[in-house]
């Protein structure tokens, strides 16, 4: 089956105390398309994180310890998401790439968070999309694609339909140093994408149908980056 992989934001994967309405939403949707496809998802930390990280920075941790924080609360969102999704997904996170690859033989959803110290679950889904031979990733965040400036600070910031992966390395420019950033896709990641030439759908994650779309290859309210 076609692999695709989906880096889903832990902003959106967990918004607020209690939400499994969502979880059990979206377990349906991806146990559908694991019929057709091999998926392969990434989760993020989401505020959970951020505020373990910020915490631990305020106690005096050194951000290679915050690091390793956040990539445990991924592993917790992993875990939940796999709760939800049952048989259908391998059991545990994988906890590297190569794990990925194994668990993808027996299940066909595979579950995983971050990876390693100094490297964003953003860059784990690109890198992961390219060792599995993917031709699409897509990023599942709180905004609804890229857009010009920060539509969170900047009220006349423009969402960008379609852009190259030149234009989005040039978007993000370097991630902000540190535990935790919060940008729409990592540019670690994006550069991983622009040298295998993966396309890239960023998406506002709740919208379940889009969502739906996006990963089918149909066509989606957000940003395609080609």
């Amino acid at each position: 089956m076609e692999p695709v992989v989906l880096s889903l934001g832990g902003s959106v994967l967990i918004r607020d105390d209690g939400d499994t309405a969502y979880l059990r939403k979206l377990a349906k949707i991806l146990i559908g398309l694991s019929s057709s496809y091999k998926l392969y998802v990434v989760t993020g930390g989401g505020r959970i994180a951020r505020y373990y990280i910020g915490a631990g920075r305020d106690l005096g941790a050194d951000e290679s310890f915050l690091d390793e924080l956040g990539i445990e609360v991924t592993r917790l969102n992993a875990r939940l998401l796999i709760t939800a999704l049952g048989d259908r997904a391998y059991h545990v996170p994988p906890s590297n790439y190569d794990e990925a690859l194994q668990a993808g033989k027996t299940h066909s959803i595979v579950v995983m968070g971050g990876v390693s110290p100094g490297i964003t679950t953003d860059a784990v889904a690109a890198l992961l999309a390219e060792r599995v031979k993917a031709k699409r990733l897509v990023n599942a965040t709180s905004v609804d694609g890229a857009y010009s400036a920060d539509p969170k600070k900047d009220p006349g910031a423009t969402r960008i339909s379609k852009m190259t992966h030149e234009d989005l390395i040039a978007l993000v420019g370097s991630t902000p140093a540190g535990a935790g950033p919060s940008v729409v896709f990592d540019s670690v990641g994006a550069k991983v994408l622009e040298r295998s030439k993966i396309t890239l759908a960023i998406v506002e994650g709740r919208d379940l149908a889009n969502l739906r779309d996006a990963m089918e290859g149909r066509a989606f309210k957000g940003t395609i980056v080609v």
